[in-house]
C-alpha cells in the first residue's frame, strides 16, 4: 500500500506538471520569463553602468549577481496573482474534491515556480555571458550559487502565496508584493556598493536579506567571502520559510475548505 507522504509527493508532482503545462498553453509567460531578463541586463548595464563604475563592463561583473537575486526577487510575485485567480476560478473547489493529500495543490504550485525561476537564472547568466560577464570560479560554486538562489525564491516564495491567499482581489497580490519587493531591492547592494550609501542607509543595507544573497552570488561566482554570507543567507532563508510557510499552508486550509 502506498504511504501518505508518498503518495502525496507524487501528487505534488502531477499538479507540478500541471503549473508548468501553463508555459505550453500561455506563451506570454514565457516571453515574460526570457525578456524580463534581457531587460534588466541591458538596462541597468548600459544606462547606469557607466555612471556607476565608469566602465559599464566593470559594472556588468559587479551587477549581475545582484541582477539574479533582483529577478528571483520580482518573479516570486507571479505566485500570489496565480494562486487567487485559481481560487477566483474555483480551480481548489474542484481539487477539493479529489483523493489527494490537501497541501499538494499548494507546493505544486511553489515547485512549480522554482522551475520559472531557474528558467530566469539560465537566461541571465547567458545573456550576461554574451555580454562579456565571466565567472571566475569554477562549476561547483557556479551551482551552489544557483541552489542558494533558487532557495531564496523558495522562501520568498511562501510570502507570496500567503498575500495570494489573503487579499481579496487576486490582481492585488502582485501590486502590494511590488510594494513590498521593490523597496527592498533597491534598499540592499544588489546594483551599487554599500559604502556609496549614506551612513543611516548602511545599517539597514547590511541587514537586508537580499544583500546576503547578493554577497554570496559574488563570493560563489567571482570569488572572494563566502562563509559569512552564506550563512546569513541561511538564516534568512530559514526565518522567512518558518514564518510564512506555516502561515500559508493554514490559510490555504481554510481558504479551500
Amino acid at each position: 500500500m502506498t504511504t501518505v507522504p508518498v503518495a502525496g509527493a507524487r501528487e505534488t508532482l502531477t499538479l507540478t506538471r500541471r503549473s508548468l503545462l501553463h508555459l505550453k498553453t500561455n506563451p506570454e509567460e514565457i516571453i515574460e520569463l526570457v525578456v524580463q531578463p534581457i531587460v534588466i541586463v541591458l538596462l541597468f548595464t548600459f544606462v547606469f553602468g557607466g555612471a556607476i563604475k565608469g566602465d559599464w563592463r566593470d559594472y556588468l561583473q559587479f551587477a549581475l549577481p545582484g541582477m539574479l537575486v533582483q529577478a528571483t526577487l520580482f518573479a516570486t510575485m507571479r505566485l500570489g496573482t496565480a494562486l487567487g485567480t485559481d481560487f477566483k476560478k474555483g480551480v481548489y473547489d474542484r481539487f477539493r474534491s479529489l483523493p489527494i493529500a490537501r497541501f499538494s495543490p499548494l507546493t505544486g504550485a511553489i515547485l512549480g515556480e522554482m522551475v520559472r525561476y531557474l528558467l530566469s537564472i539560465v537566461v541571465l547568466l547567458i545573456v550576461g555571458a554574451l555580454l562579456g560577464f565571466r565567472i571566475q570560479t569554477g562549476a561547483v560554486e557556479t551551482v551552489a550559487a544557483v541552489v542558494v538562489l533558487l532557495c531564496f525564491g523558495f522562501a520568498m516564495s511562501w510570502g507570496s502565496a500567503l498575500l495570494g491567499l489573503t487579499v481579496r482581489a487576486a490582481e492585488s497580490a502582485s501590486e502590494f508584493a511590488f510594494l513590498i519587493i521593490l523597496p527592498l531591492a533597491f534598499t540592499g547592494n544588489l546594483f551599487v556598493p554599500t559604502d556609496t550609501m549614506p551612513g543611516w542607509l548602511q545599517v539597514w543595507v547590511n541587514v537586508n536579506p537580499v544583500t546576503s544573497v547578493a554577497d554570496t552570488m559574488r563570493g560563489l561566482l567571482l570569488g572572494g567571502e563566502v562563509a559569512r554570507p552564506l550563512m546569513w543567507s541561511a538564516v534568512w532563508i530559514a526565518a522567512l520559510t518558518a514564518v510564512f510557510a506555516p502561515l500559508a499552508i493554514r490559510r490555504f486550509r481554510q481558504k479551500s475548505g
